[in-house]
This record gives structure tokens, sequence and C-alpha cells, in this order.
């Protein structure tokens, strides 16, 4: 397995702390909350972080960023939305979406390995195939949530409904990511990250 360099774990290490800021832009911003369902989900700036770190990282880089993240809240470091930690918020409501952010970044990642020319729109397609992911991942883990251990009954069509403020703002921000990378990309120097996927 490859060494992993020490601007790798830094640059790993930006996307746990901007994952973990994306995860509580509700706790400042209250009203950034939509009801679904008899429960509050928050708004926040994750999946777009978590995209990110796919496009920019790569596959392999971005699902240890992820996992690093997880693995932080699991912890115990109040990580995730509204502040919380430990393993329990993984049989919460959102708790596929945590999960699905290891799928995101290692989807986008694969596919932004295999991008030479660094072409927008190709980033573009990287990101929304990578926000379906998230979506499929974690809305389908919220409806089993809500209809079995918690109790609440929801159906499949209900729970994708509720999402439609959420995937509106995601599919948004995956085309804001796209425009980004390419961006940064253009200015990194090719013996750096884009080089150590």
């Amino acid at each position: 397995m490859k060494q992993i360099s020490a601007v790798e774990i830094s640059a790993g290490a930006v996307f746990v702390g901007l994952m973990a800021i994306g995860a509580n832009i509700a706790v400042w911003f209250p009203f950034l909350a939509i009801p679904i369902g008899g429960v509050s989900v928050p708004l926040s700036l994750q999946t777009f972080f978590a995209v990110m770190a796919g496009l920019m990282l790569g596959k392999r880089l971005g699902v240890l960023s992820m996992i690093t993240y997880l693995l932080v809240g699991i912890a115990g470091v109040p990580v995730f939305a509204n502040m919380k930690a430990g393993p329990f918020i993984f049989f919460d409501y959102t708790g596929g979406f945590l999960l699905s952010f290891i799928a995101v970044a290692f989807i986008t990642g694969l596919m932004a390995d295999k991008i030479n020319n660094h072409k927008t729109g190709r980033y573009i397609g990287a990101a929304l195939v990578g926000v379906a992911a998230n979506y499929l991942i974690g809305v389908s883990y919220m409806y089993i949530a809500m209809n079995t251990w918690l109790g609440l009954d929801i159906a499949y069509q209900t729970a994708w409904l509720g999402m439609i403020p959420f995937l509106i703002k995601d599919i948004g921000a995956a085309f804001i990511a796209a425009v980004l990378i390419v961006r940064i990309t253009s200015r990194i120097p090719s013996h750096t990250l884009a080089a150590n996927r």
C-alpha cells in the first residue's frame, strides 16, 4: 500500500475540519432546519465538502478523510450535526447520510481520478453522481429508520419529497464544486495532490 505523505495528511485533515463546520451551519443559523415527518432535518454543507474531498483528493485519500471524520465523531468529539457525537448517531434518521459520505468521496474521487483534461463538465458529472449516491443511501436509510426503530410512519415518497429542498441545494453545490475544482487544479503544481492520488 502506498505511503501517505505529509501533504496528503494535511489535506485530509482540512476536509475533516470542513465536514465538522459544514455539519453545524444550522447551529449558528437555526432557520436552516426543515421539518420532515415530525422531525427537524438541519441544512448542512457536508455533501458539498464530501464531493470536494473526492474531487480534490481522489478516491483513496477522500475516503480516508471521510472515515477519519466519522471516527472522530464516534470517539466523542461533537463534529456531527447539532454538535452531536458518539456511535448512537448512526441509529438516528440522518445516520445514513453520514455513512454515505464515504461512498460520495469514493465515487467522485474514482471519477475525478480518470479526468485528464480538467473540463468543468466532467467534474459536474462526477459531483452529481456523488450527490445521487448521497441521497439514495441517506433517504433510504432515513425511511427505514423512521418506519422501524424510530416508530414514525412515513411513506418512501414522503421521505423523498421532504428532501427536495436539500437536494436542490446540493445539486447547486455540485455545480459550484465543479467550477471550484477546475480553478483549484489549474493553480496546484503537478507534483502535489493531483499527482499523488
